[in-house]
């Protein structure tokens, strides 16, 4: 029988998920969003209670009102609808559009804190998807102090 002498393999593995948890560039991120996307978002919540309060407020009144009347206004509620739901899907898109980006600027970084450990602790090979990875070869946490150590830099 012949002996192998076969180099340990060092690996590791992270988290992507927690990071975009936990990591200061990530929450920074969302804190940017929320900034950004506020007066939007409540612009539009309080368009949507004016139509939901327009709409109730139809119902109540329609049985008084004459066909002419009940047309017009069910006219000028579908009109407001629509232009609401327009708003939202543009609302939803952009902000979809600005998650993306700020999240690629957090991969982006997270990939070189992700270098930056392996090289240091001499990693041959790092996992950011498993279906199965012993704990003691997650180093997330590694990553994540590297990435804050960093941050705005």
């Amino acid at each position: 029988m012949t002996a192998v002498n076969a180099q340990e393999l060092k690996i590791g593995f992270v988290n992507t998920d927690r990071i975009f948890r936990e990591a200061s560039t990530a929450k920074a991120a969302q804190v940017k969003l929320e900034q950004e996307f506020s007066k939007r978002e409540k612009e539009l919540m309080d368009l949507g209670n004016a139509l939901k309060n327009a709409s109730e407020k139809f119902e109540r009144e329609a049985p008084t009102l004459s066909e002419t009347q009940r047309n017009s206004r069910q006219k000028q509620l579908m009109e407001q609808d629509r232009e609401f739901q327009r708003k939202r899907r543009e609302f939803q898109e952009d902000l979809n559009t600005r998650k993306n980006e700020e999240q690629q600027v957090v991969i982006e970084r997270a990939n070189l804190a992700v270098k930056r450990v392996a090289e240091t602790e001499k990693y041959d090979v790092i996992f950011q998807e498993a279906v199965y990875i012993n704990p003691k070869h997650d180093i997330t946490e590694k990553v994540i102090r590297s990435l804050n150590s960093t941050a705005g830099k």
